[in-house]
C-alpha cells in the first residue's frame, strides 16, 4: 500500500515526469535471440520451442514494463544474407513499446547463427553509450557462434561507456565449450560467454528455463526501483 501511495504521489507532483522520478529515465535496448536454435524441437517433439515460450513471456511482461521505461528492440540471427549477418535494428527506444516489441517478436521466424558481440555493440551505439547512460538486456539461448568476442567487448564497453549496464538472460542455454566459431568459449568457465558482458559492466546474469522464470528475469532487468517495491526485483543500486 505504501508503494502504491508513493506512486500516486509522484504522479501528482509537479516537476520531473513520473517516469524520471521513478528511476526509469534510462533508455533500454532489448537484444533478442532470433537464431535457428530458438525454434529447434528437443527430445520431446510435443514440448514448446524456445521462441514460443519467449513470446509468451514477452506478452506477459512488456505491458507492465513499457509504461515506465523507453525500450528499443534489436534481434539477431534471422533475416541475414548469410548466417551471421542477420542483425535487425527494429526501433530505437520509444515510449509504450509493449505492442511494438510483442508484434515484432511474434512475426520473427528464427534462423541463422548467434552474433552476440556484434549485436550488443550495435545496441550500445544506439544508446549513445559513450555520452549517455543506457541499459542493454540480452536474451540468448547459447554462445557466440559468429566469431565475436563478448568478453573483450564487455571490457571495452566498461572502459569507454559513461554508464552502460548489460544484463544477460540465458534462456534454456545449452552449454557448448567447444563452439567452433566462439574464440572465447574454450577459455571461459561458464554457461555462456555472454555472461562476460554482465560481469564487465555491473549487470546481472540470470539463467532461466521456464516462461515464468524468463518473465521474472525480464522484470528484474528492465524493471524500475518503484516497480520492484510492488513485487518486481529492482536493478542493482546505482543503476537506472
Amino acid at each position: 500500500m505504501r508503494a502504491i501511495a508513493l506512486c500516486l504521489a509522484l504522479t501528482a507532483l509537479p516537476g520531473p515526469s513520473p517516469q524520471a522520478a521513478m528511476g526509469c529515465a534510462t533508455d533500454a535496448m532489448l537484444v533478442f535471440d532470433g537464431s535457428g536454435s530458438m525454434a529447434e524441437v528437443g527430445h520431446d517433439p510435443t514440448a514448446a520451442t524456445r521462441i514460443s515460450e519467449a513470446r509468451a513471456a514477452l506478452r506477459q511482461v512488456m505491458p507492465e514494463i513499457a509504461p515506465f521505461r523507453r525500450v528499443g528492440l534489436l534481434t539477431y540471427g534471422a533475416g541475414g544474407t548469410h548466417p551471421c549477418s542477420g542483425i535487425t535494428r527494429h526501433f530505437d527506444p520509444i515510449p509504450d513499446a509493449a505492442e511494438a516489441v510483442v508484434e515484432r517478436i511474434e512475426a520473427l521466424i528464427p534462423g541463422g547463427l548467434t552474433p552476440i558481440a556484434a549485436s550488443v555493440a550495435v545496441a550500445a551505439e544506439v544508446l549513445g553509450y559513450r555520452t549517455q547512460p543506457g541499459i542493454v538486456v540480452l536474451v540468448t539461448d547459447g554462445n557466440e557462434t559468429c566469431g565475436g568476442t563478448p568478453c573483450a567487448l564487455g571490457a571495452s564497453l566498461a572502459k569507454e561507456a559513461r554508464s552502460l549496464t548489460v544484463h544477460v538472460i540465458g534462456f534454456r542455454v545449452v552449454h557448448d565449450p567447444f563452439s567452433w566459431n566462439s574464440p572465447e568459449a574454450q577459455v571461459y568457465d561458464g554457461q555462456t560467454v555472454a555472461k562476460c558482458l554482465a560481469d564487465a559492466t555491473g549487470g546481472l546474469f540470470v539463467s532461466t528455463e521456464t516462461v515464468d522464470e524468463l518473465a521474472a528475469a525480464l522484470r528484474e532487468t528492465l524493471g524500475c526501483p518503484l516497480i520492484g517495491n510492488l513485487g518486481v526485483i529492482a536493478p542493482p543500486p546505482g543503476r537506472g
